[in-house]
């Protein structure tokens, strides 16, 4: 039979089927209001040029989602379009003498090939990249609106600058001390800057995190952390030499009593108001400077050395009248609190270890219940509840019961209050680059602000710029862009030249994909109030505290502002794990990465796509492997041979009499449903698709064992086994999936003929397998009709040679039996 079987020819069969679903159109989303809807998404990439089978891993995990639905017969949203704006597009121009956007163009349509090489199915009629001007139009509309709302505004203040990309940075894009993108370490820069603020929306960000019940919770915590709702007081302090007022925030005032010092951040605004320009400035400010620079890895580790150096001020505790000495030190952190800290060495341990290093008193205000606390041999801090002393009319108090009290105290003496504070601040959007969404204001003669009138935008590029290898901003260097005349007095005026954070750009395309060409407004209600959320958004986790914070974020202000249907726009986020390749993770600047287009040439695109889901499951690492690589392959080659050698003895039609098969030919037709059954609970609930390609190999292998002659009841069962087989390997092998359907005689897509459904009937099992112990030692399997008694199962057992010879000459004195699983023999 096997000289009969046509070669697998998938350089041919790929490229074919591709052009089908194109020109059918195969893919198009559509509303309609009879169907349940499903809006599969991933997380769109920056075109860098090139995918490797890293990134191919992530958009394969959400096709084979998008496949199941649409087989299912959901009205199926599966986008794609470009984060498109960034700083390698900008040097690369410096670089290579190439203009950003005919860069970014020429990648683009080298990604969109592979990706249509892969077969990923995607409605390209929706294809969106937001370095377009009918895009950032509206991105730019946005900025608008927040300003109108108060949510966007411009501050001076110490920023995060990448020395190497020359722009500044948000918070969340610095880790562990370095730019996110070029690992670069940060240094403090004093600028004026543009703001959204985030803050206002931190309570409902944080609150709303519990009806994220799809989410992994590994991400819910990395955002209940980074937004780390704090509940305290406000303490005002005096500074002595100034008259100023200095206001902390601490969680414990029941300690305020305790203060021996007071700590500031290193990038306090203080220090360079007040402090730069005393008598100590030569002293303290290149001590500042240096902490400055430190990484903020260091600065929160516990265990590294406290620094700080004394500024020459001191302050007056409100509550007693003390006058403690004003330090600046580097594990006080600016963004947490007001970026000054209440220092009680008894205690915070880190304010002990300092105090100790640096000889400052330690006073106890709290006591263990039973004993007595001397500061002078004390070894660390005491951080446990107790009894409050030396606290003045709270003396004796439990510290719990203290709190309140202390606090309603500062209010009466106007001396602080109740407060609620976070970690969280303002997302800092201002970039000091070209390629990015220019922000919409003019700047007047007098500096203040005036919006770009909305009939105005977009506010586009100039193409005739100038890109240095030493950086810099372009758009601050054009004449023709940054003078311009004032729309609202007429005179001269200037642009704005920094561009917005690119993360502002992908916080809302989600929301733009429902309605790509809609021109009457930034989104369309009607197909907002459809699609969204986004039922399933797949990428990867290390975008849990920048890409999905700001989706949120933006999500919830266009809900306010009546755009958005939605207040969280992900219904469901699953994060898939990396690919690793030598023992680190794939990627074009470690020299490690394996291209779709190699595997595509030498395997096929669906080899390509079952390894990245076989190999592992979903959410943990894939370790790279040309040996996997080729197993899958022989796989869809065994596959292929087995279809054609078993379809020229199937029937024409699946349609036969369950009850006239034999018992191996009923075993063959419960082990099929148990197949469907099995792959569908691993893509619809487990997403687990390795597990489903898994059962979807045994049932191939069962296939291979059959052998002619097939009775007329069995040549039925093979056609169904025939026709199932293309249903379940659509999603994983799409391109096979429809050669396979297409010879077996039908006409369209295997997408278009449903999902097929297990047979309850089918799934019950005549006869089971129990495993026979004696003495709790496996010594044999049987087989039994299932469901069958203890005494019956019993005496199987016993007719096993290998269980007979284990009990000869034995008395069975009881027996254990687990129902069609597992009998056990205590003999003696």
């Amino acid at each position: 039979m096997s000289e009969r079987v046509p070669e697998y020819d998938f350089q041919t069969i790929e490229p074919r089927w591709q052009r089908y679903w194109q020109e059918r159109e195969l893919f198009r989303a559509q509303e309609d209001p009879t169907k349940r809807k499903f809006y599969l998404l991933e997380m769109f990439p920056y075109p860098s040029g090139n995918l490797h089978m890293g990134h191919v891993r992530n958009y394969v995990l959400g096709d084979v989602l998008a496949r199941y639905k649409m087989a299912q017969g959901y009205a199926v949203l599966h986008p794609m379009g470009w984060d498109a704006f960034g700083l390698p597009a900008e040097n690369a121009a410096a670089q290579r003498k190439v203009h950003p956007a005919d860069w970014t163009m020429q990648n683009i349509r080298h990604m969109k090939r592979q990706f249509n090489q892969l077969g990923i199915a995607y409605d390209w009629r929706r294809e969106l990249s937001t370095h377009h001007p009918g895009y950032y139009k509206w991105t730019q509309w946005l900025f608008l609106k927040m300003y109108e709302m108060g949510l966007a505004y411009r501050k001076g203040g110490l920023v995060n600058w990448d020395p190497v990309d020359q722009t500044v940075l948000a918070n969340e894009q610095v880790i562990d001390g370095r730019g996110w993108r070029t690992g670069a370490p940060i240094v403090k820069r004093r600028l004026e800057q543009w703001y959204f603020k985030i803050t206002a929306y931190a309570e409902r960000l944080l609150n709303d995190l519990d009806r994220l019940e799809g989410w992994p919770e590994r991400v819910i915590v990395q955002q209940r952390n980074w937004i780390g709702r704090s509940e305290g007081a406000y303490i005002d302090f005096q500074v002595v030499e100034t008259g100023e007022i200095m206001r902390v925030f601490t969680t414990r005032p029941d300690t305020v009593f305790g203060v021996t010092f007071m700590s500031l951040a290193p990038e306090h605004p203080f220090l360079d108001e007040v402090v730069a320009k005393s008598e100590h400035a030569g002293r303290v400010m290149p001590v500042v400077e240096e902490m400055r620079r430190q990484s903020l890895e260091k600065r929160m580790d516990e265990a590294a050395e406290k620094e700080g150096i004394f500024t020459g001020f001191h302050v007056r505790n409100p509550v007693n009248g003390d006058i403690v000495p004003l330090w600046v030190a580097n594990y006080a952190l600016i963004d947490y609190g007001t970026g000054a800290v209440m220092a009680v060495p008894a205690h915070d341990q880190r304010d002990f270890e300092f105090a100790r290093k640096y000889g400052l008193p330690v006073r106890v205000v709290i006591r263990p219940p039973e004993t007595e606390l001397d500061p002078a041999t004390m070894t660390e801090a005491y951080v446990e509840d107790g009894v409050q002393v030396n606290s003045g009319p709270f003396d004796g108090l439990p510290n719990r019961e203290a709190m309140a009290k202390i606090v309603s105290y500062f209010e009466e003496k106007k001396i602080g209050e109740r407060a609620v504070t976070y970690r969280l601040r303002d997302w800092l959007i201002s970039r000091q680059r070209y390629w990015g969404v220019p922000i919409p204001v003019i700047y007047e003669e007098d500096g203040s602000i005036t919006p770009v009138p909305e009939e105005d935008l977009p506010v586009v590029h100039p193409r005739d710029v100038e890109f240095r290898i030493e950086g810099g901003n372009p758009l601050a260097r054009h004449a023709g862009f940054v003078h311009c005349i004032s729309p609202k007095t007429g005179k001269p005026a200037r642009r704005e030249t920094d561009t917005m954070d690119t993360f502002v750009d992908s916080s809302w395309y989600f929301l733009r994909f429902t309605c790509p060409r809609y021109e009457e407004g930034m989104i369309d209600p009607h197909a907002a109030r459809y699609w969204m959320p986004v039922d399933q958004y797949v990428g990867g986790a290390e975008h849990a505290v920048l890409h999905l914070l700001y989706a949120r974020f933006i999500t919830k202000v266009l809900y306010d502002l009546g755009l958005s249907p939605v207040e969280e726009p992900f219904e469901n986020l699953f994060t898939q794990g990396m690919v690793i390749k030598d023992g680190a993770k794939m990627s074009k600047s470690l020299g490690n990465v394996v291209t779709p287009d190699e595997m595509i040439e030498k395997y096929g695109a669906d080899t390509a796509r079952l390894f990245s889901l076989f190999a592992a499951p979903p959410d943990q690492d894939l370790e790279w492997s040309d040996t996997g690589v080729e197993g899958c392959h022989r796989f869809l080659n065994r596959l292929w041979r087995t279809f054609h050698e078993l379809k020229e003895h199937a029937a024409e039609s699946p349609h036969y009499d369950p009850t006239a098969l034999d018992e191996e030919e009923r075993e063959l037709r419960r082990l099929l449903h148990e197949t469907i059954q099995r792959v569908t609970v691993d893509v619809e609930e487990r997403f687990k698709f390795n597990t489903a390609i898994a059962a979807t190999m045994e049932f191939v292998n069962q296939l291979q064992t059959l052998t002619p002659p097939f009775s007329e009841p069995m040549r039925g069962l093979l056609r169904e086994c025939l026709e199932t087989l293309p249903k379940l390997l659509n999603p994983f092998a799409p391109h096979l999936a429809e050669e396979l359907w297409s010879r077996l005689g039908k006409s369209g897509s295997v997408l278009e003929a449903g999902w097929p459904k297990a047979d309850p009937e089918a799934l019950v099992r005549e006869r089971v397998t129990v495993v026979v112990q004696v003495n709790g030692k496996v010594r044999g399997r049987i087989q039994v009709p299932a469901g069958a008694d203890e005494t019956t199962v019993q005496e199987a057992a016993l007719q096993e040679p290998n269980v007979r010879r284990h009990v000869e000459g034995k008395t069975v004195r009881r027996t254990i039996y687990v129902p069609d699983k597992l009998i056990n023999l205590v003999v003696g």
